[in-house]
Parts: C-alpha cells; sequence; structure tokens
C-alpha cells in the first residue's frame, strides 16, 4: 500500500535541506564520527511488468520486514555532515495484486547497497534535542530471493531468484539525542525515504521455462533507532561567573563574557561595563582598549565577524555608559590569543569574551 502524498514528503525534505543554514544555527560538531541504527521497512506496491499475458497491469506486494543501515562520515564543524552508509532491507512477499484471480506470493525481496550522504544539524536551543535532515545517492541491489508466485485459477507458477543493480536515492529527516555524561555518543530516531527509479529485469521461470520479470519503480519507508559516536568531543565546561579582573598596573583591564554564539550583553555584562566606565573617570586614561574573542567552535571567518561584533556591543554599551566614542578603539581577534587553549571545534566559554583595557 503506497502512503498518499509521499513524494511531496520527500520534496518536502529535500527542500528543507536547501534552506536550513538560514533557518536554525548549527551544531558544532567536528571530526569522524560513526553511526549504526535497524528497524523496520515498511514497503511501496511495485509495478510489475509480468509474462502472464492476462494480467498486463499488476502489483508486486510486501508485508513490512526489517533494515540495518551502517555509517562513517565528518562533521565540518558549521552543522553540515557528509557519511558514505552501507545499507540493507528485506521483506517479505504477499501476493500478486490485480490478476484475474487470487495469487499468492512468498520469498524475500532485498535491497542492500552504499550511499553518499549530506546531513545538516540544528542547534534549536535544546541541548538533548538536534534535529538533523539530509539526502544521499548511490548504488543499489536488488535481489528476488526466491520468490514465488502461483495462481493455480490460471495455471500459472512464476519464479525468480536473480539480482540486479541500479541507481537509488533516499531523503532523511532524524532527532539526535545526546546521552547525558557520555561526551560524542547519540540516541538517533529517524525517517528515511528511498527510491530505485529505473525499473529492472530480473531472469525468472513461468512454469519451468525462462521469461523476465520486469520490476518497476522501488520505494520504500524505513524507520530506524541507532547510535552515533562522534570522536573527540570534549565534555562542557561549567560556564564561568563573569567578573572583573584584578587591575594590573599601569593599565587596567575588565572581562566581559558572553553565551555561545551571542553578541549580545547580559545584565552581570553591563555591570561590568558600567564598572570600567566609571573607573575610567577616576583614573588617567589616555586610551580605551576594547577587543573581541571568540572560542575555536565554527570557522576562523566567521569567528572572526562575531569577535568584533562582540566588541562593538560592549563599545556602544560604554558610551551608553558616558564615555566618549573617539577614546574608544575596537578591534576583533577571533579564535586567535585564546585565554584558555583548546584544539578546534571546543566550545571553552572563557574564551567567548570581551577585554575593556584603561590605558
Amino acid at each position: 500500500m503506497r502512503f498518499a502524498g509521499v513524494s511531496l514528503v520527500a520534496a518536502s525534505l529535500l527542500a528543507a535541506l536547501l534552506i536550513a543554514p538560514t533557518a536554525a544555527r548549527a551544531q558544532p560538531f567536528q571530526g569522524v564520527y560513526i553511526g549504526a541504527g535497524a528497524g523496520y521497512v515498511v514497503p511501496e506496491n511495485i509495478r510489475v511488468g509480468t509474462p502472464i499475458p492476462t494480467s498486463p497491469r499488476i502489483t508486486l506486494d510486501g508485508n513490512n520486514g526489517f533494515a540495518g543501515i551502517g555509517s562513517v562520515g565528518y562533521g565540518l564543524g558549521n552543522g553540515f555532515r557528509f557519511e558514505l552508509e552501507g545499507n540493507l532491507r528485506q521483506y517479505g512477499l504477499a501476493r500478486l495484486a490485480g490478476t484475474p484471480f487470487p495469487t499468492a506470493a512468498s520469498g524475500k525481496l532485498q535491497t542492500y547497497g552504499v550511499m553518499a550522504n549530506v546531513l545538516f544539524d540544528m542547534d534549536i536551543g535544546v541541548p538533548w534535542l538536534f534535529p538533523y535532515i539530509g539526502g544521499g545517492a548511490g548504488y543499489e541491489w536488488t535481489h528476488t530471493k526466491n520468490i514465488s508466485a502461483v495462481a493455480p485459477g490460471l495455471g500459472y507458477d512464476l519464479a525468480s531468484n536473480d539480482t540486479r543493480g541500479g541507481f537509488g536515492f533516499q531523503a532523511i529527516a532524524g532527532l539526535s539525542w545526546p546521552i547525558p555524561h557520555v561526551p560524542g555518543f547519540s540516541v538517533t530516531t529517524e525517517y528515511r525515504f528511498m527510491d530505485i527509479p529505473n525499473s529492472q529485469s530480473f531472469s525468472a521461470t513461468l512454469n519451468g521455462a525462462p521469461v523476465g520479470l520486469k520490476l518497476q519503480e522501488q520505494w520504500n519507508n524505513t524507520f530506524l533507532v541507532g547510535l552515533r559516536y562522534a570522536f573527540g568531543v570534549a565534555p562542557p565546561a561549567a560556564p564561568p561567573v563573569a567578573v572583573a579582573a584584578p587591575a594590573p598596573a599601569p593599565a587596567r583591564t575588565f572581562q566581559i563574557f558572553f553565551d555561545w554564539d551571542k553578541a549580545t550583553l547580559t545584565d552581570r555584562a553591563r555591570q561590568i561595563v558600567r564598572e570600567a566606565a566609571e573607573a575610567s573617570t577616576k583614573v588617567q586614561t589616555t586610551r580605551i582598549e576594547v577587543n573581541g574573542y571568540t572560542d575555536t567552535s565554527g570557522s576562523p571567518q566567521y569567528n572572526k565577524g562575531l569577535s568584533v561584533r562582540r566588541a562593538e556591543a560592549v563599545a556602544a554599551e560604554l558610551v551608553k555608559d558616558g564615555v566618549a566614542r573617539n577614546a574608544i578603539s575596537i578591534q576583533g581577534f577571533g579564535q586567535t590569543h585564546l585565554l584558555v587553549p583548546t584544539a578546534d571545534g571546543v566550545r571553552e566559554p572563557q574564551n567567548r569574551r570581551v577585554e575593556i583595557i584603561l590605558r
């Protein structure tokens, strides 16, 4: 039985993949990962080009079956992932529908192959849930595993046990559930729509004589539960308390910290900026430096711009607190000059900062 509107679902998933980078912030996931999943396959009815002359338009109907997926991939750190997947799907056959007489079918239809996938992870602001969407294409083999279709009323006995391969593609929508206190491990739940679009001809016998059996486009729906492990993911660090740094001589420095991927000031950050503005009127100050920094998650180009935005937000708050704008110099250093040294792709709260230096 075909799912109503399944083509529309597949098209929507692929369209969402194209607009995803502008719809949500990317999950900062960088490095090699592996994954595996298992679940159910719900096949769509397959149009059959049959050698039975009295049945020119029939379908091969299947029961629900099982599916297994294994993958290895690499995350770029900006939400996009690329992976190579191996898959297996198998389900039993129920009947040939559309024949003049009831036609029972037995045996199994098995597909297996390799797909190259592109996926996009989204950070929706919930630390325990990350949706993702994607698509893939590759090569899939179909095996008519001991298929037999018997129509006693017609006197026909059709059998096939053959393998053919061809192009296949899929659309993917899933949810990732990080496992608490186990960095890098996630439980995944997925829906996949797979299509083998081209018809394939299999060798078969009809009442013992060789014939051809043509299967038209093959669609199936797959529901999976799995595990994914990303290598090199560091445990989350506890957020620091934003406090003013001890005043060095002759310069005095104030530190303002930011949330991940944010350039907005918290109430505590505004209080520190106000203290810096007041201090600039009580000591002899020749210039005020406002320097922005980021952690190493995200690309260097993005982080450079984010550090400038953070510095500009602090400078604007200083002006609100009475500091002359021409006394302030602004610089953004991106992910350089780390306060806490880390590897690339690490969210380190103490590196997400702006320094106000009174000279």
